[in-house]
């Protein structure tokens, strides 16, 4: 298989959801049913799926959506909340992974190769890149 990324064309709707998280910085994410659920400091939540399709909701919306007990979904709320006050430095979160400090998104890049895709979270100072297979339905977030 080869390992070349090649650039991957964006619809209408997502470069209007990244037009609007360009200068967000991301707090944290969540991988849940085959998507990434993105926190951003401005409030929304920025969902991105297995093919690279995303929605931007408000966090309390998307929380809400999530398709996991209400105990599951409290549990989240509070994590939202500590990653909202605390930042990178929250620490013993059990659903979200708190982003590397200063993820201040600059640019949004959109990659495939056969069934895999890839988008770069490129931030001021930490970067995020996010691969997902449609083959597997696994997602994996990687910092640079």
């Amino acid at each position: 298989m080869t390992d070349q990324w090649l650039p991957e064309e964006t619809t209408t709707h997502q470069d209007h959801v990244i037009a609007h998280v360009v200068g967000a910085s991301v707090l944290g994410y969540l991988v849940h049913e085959e998507a990434l659920h993105v926190l951003l400091d401005i409030g929304f939540i920025w969902t991105i799926y297995l093919d690279g399709q995303m929605v931007l909701l408000p966090q309390s919306v998307a929380i809400s959506e999530l398709q996991t007990e209400s105990e599951t979904r409290a549990e989240i709320n509070r994590e939202v909340e500590r990653l909202e006050r605390e930042g990178s430095s929250a620490t013993a979160l059990r659903h979200l992974t708190a982003a590397p400090d200063e993820c201040l998104i600059t640019e949004v890049s959109f990659f495939a190769n056969a069934d895999r895709r890839r988008l770069i979270l490129k931030g001021e100072n930490a970067s995020l890149v996010i691969e997902t297979s449609l083959t597997t339905a696994q997602i994996a977030v990687s910092t640079t």
